[in-house]
């Protein structure tokens, strides 16, 4: 483990060192993603103008789940960005074989082959909005809510990762895996208001089959104070079983691949 840690840490710097050859590049790359999001941020604030309450939650409560659904998504985005192109700048090219033929995890070389700043905007933007929403509801962030934040966030993260290793691995057969990934990513447009505004079947669907629900909802209705019994722990759990079988599904797919032989 501590090798990987060491690894993942020489690949990050290397990459840190390209991109800062082009800094604009990179300053433009970090905030984009902070525009965009302030669209989105937007759109919320256009609909709660109008319908002040969803289903009893306010503009900041609908902030909190907004934000802690961002922070989880940036972890992915850093670092696991490299999923959604696995087919179309590694397979399809054969510089997929790279990573078969050194003395580390394949997957692993696949996620430190790029870290991907972009994210750090997304991190940036759903920090603030976690730590406005909270001030504005007048919840103390105490240690215990500090670490229990964390937590989530992290659990948030590695469901994120969960799903789109899952269906990255279907670019071992059909090689364009992004339109596969994107149908279930854009699930989580869903997960950025409250669950309990959607129908039973909706809920369902994102409790126990694409579980971004466990990245937003159900956390923020714990610091909330709302009753969710069990849900409000769950996160790790569902995050610790995802990841487990998305790199099963990982392996099998590995056992299917053929190289181009370019």
């Amino acid at each position: 483990m501590t090798l990987y840690f060491s690894l993942y840490w020489y690949f990050l710097i290397q990459r840190l060192k390209i991109l800062m050859e082009y800094r604009v590049n990179f300053f433009i790359g970090a905030t984009s993603t902070i525009v965009l999001q302030g669209a989105s941020l937007g759109a919320i604030w256009v609909v709660m103008r109008q319908i002040p309450s969803l289903n009893g939650w306010n503009f900041y409560e609908v902030l909190l789940v907004y934000g802690m659904l961002t922070v989880g998504q940036s972890i992915m985005h850093m670092f696991a960005d490299n999923l959604w192109v696995v087919g179309h700048s590694y397979i399809r090219s054969g510089d997929f074989d790279r990573f078969l033929v050194r003395p580390i995890d394949p997957l692993f070389h696949l996620l430190a082959d790029r870290f991907c700043h972009d994210g750090i905007g997304n991190f940036l933007t759903g920090v603030v909005l976690v730590g406005f929403a909270l001030k504005n509801l007048e919840i103390t962030l105490t240690p215990l809510l500090a670490l229990y934040l964390v937590i989530m966030v992290l659990s948030g993260g590695v469901i994120f990762i969960s799903l789109n290793l899952i269906t990255a691995t279907s670019a071992f057969w059909i090689v364009e895996s992004i339109p596969v990934t994107q149908i279930i990513f854009n699930m989580n447009e869903f997960a950025k208001y409250p669950l309990n505004i959607y129908h039973g079947a909706i809920r369902i669907l994102l409790t126990w089959l694409i579980p971004y629900g466990f990245v937003s909802f159900y956390p923020a209705s714990y610091i909330l104070g709302r009753d969710i019994g069990l849900l409000a722990w769950l996160s790790p759990v569902v995050a610790t079983v995802f990841i487990l079988v998305a790199y099963r599904v990982w392996l099998f797919g590995l056992k299917h691949y053929g190289s181009t032989g370019s």
